[in-house]
């Protein structure tokens, strides 16, 4: 039997903790020359923040690396020596495509990632479509949806029991980023611990946007406030970050700093006020941002202003 062991950093009682995913640091114009973990954890505690997203991918923490308690204990220990707690595990399921594979090769996958985060005190596991938003013929798509509900379904069964909740991130790059489809899916599999990472970005370009989606655009009149709405208390997790309108490589979302894009924060977090103060975390999201060394610091007294701003 697997022990917890509790990585969450404690917080004042009137809001969420407040992290910085590590895979801004790994991920496009850090490629080359990713910051190693122990360097992103000192920034993050330097910064401000309460705790650390990890990224899935080497050189951070991946179940490869990191296979048996004793050296999950060892990380956790790091981390907590710098003051943080762990908001999410964030891996690949590049290889595993749930509405293309079989399902069982989904849930093989999955299951080293659940263990890696109960021995990590990891409550919260990032998940995607994986497949790119093109067209596809009515039967297809059909086939493909259920057999990605139908994975899904059996993958928060199987998180359930680990103590993990899967969260979706619905955006751009991947299949099924209209608001009706994300609502059809989540409405679908229809558990507990199946919910929606609601990233702000991604809500713009899905809302306002309607960026990559396939057929007639779907946006909405209310933009990301009227998303978060209609997600409502399907969202159990946050990603915090602006937008300009603009596509990163034309594949997904601009990750633009605070103050240089389009959303209207307090608005949209006002509209689920109960939901996100509810979380234990709220996480902010500089993917593929050049300038997260600064902006990544000015990001905390923002963040920690709209939470004053929205929760109070």
């Amino acid at each position: 039997m697997l022990l917890w062991i509790d990585s969450r950093k404690e917080a004042p009682l009137d809001h969420p903790k407040l992290s910085l995913g590590s895979w801004a640091f790994a991920f496009g114009p850090f490629a080359d020359d990713p910051w190693p973990f122990a360097r992103v954890l000192a920034f993050v505690a330097d910064a401000g923040y309460d705790g650390v997203e990890i990224n899935g991918f080497a050189p951070h923490p991946h179940p490869d690396q990191y296979d048996t308690p004793a050296k999950c204990r060892e990380l956790v220990a790091e981390i907590e020596g710098y003051g943080l707690g762990i908001s999410g595990y964030a891996p690949t399921f590049a290889d595993a495509p749930p509405a293309v594979v079989e399902p069982q090769v989904y849930l093989d996958v999955l299951g080293r990632y659940l263990t890696f985060c109960q021995r990590c005190g990891i409550r919260t596991l990032r998940v995607d479509t994986v497949s790119p938003p093109l067209p596809l013929p009515a039967d297809e798509y059909q086939a493909r949806f259920a057999r990605l509900v139908g994975t899904w379904r059996a993958a928060a069964r199987t998180a359930a029991d680990a103590g993990v909740t899967l969260v979706w991130e619905f955006e751009p790059g991947f299949w099924l980023n209209k608001p009706s489809e994300v609502v059809r899916v989540v409405e679908a599999v229809d558990h507990d611990h199946f919910k929606l990472l609601f990233d702000t970005s991604h809500a713009y370009m899905g809302a306002v946007v309607g960026a990559r989606q396939t057929g007639d655009p779907e946006t909405l009149p209310g933009g990301v406030a009227e998303y978060a709405r209609m997600l409502g208390d399907q969202i159990g997790h946050l990603h915090l970050i602006d937008s300009d309108g603009s596509l990163h490589d034309q594949e997904t979302s601009t990750h633009t700093a605070f103050g240089e894009g389009n959303v209207d924060f307090g608005q949209a977090l006002a509209a689920i006020r109960p939901v996100v103060g509810g979380l234990p975390w709220w996480c902010v999201d500089f993917c593929f941002n050049p300038r997260t060394p600064t902006a990544g610091r000015d990001a905390v007294p923002f963040v920690r202003g709209l939470m004053q701003e929205v929760l109070r």
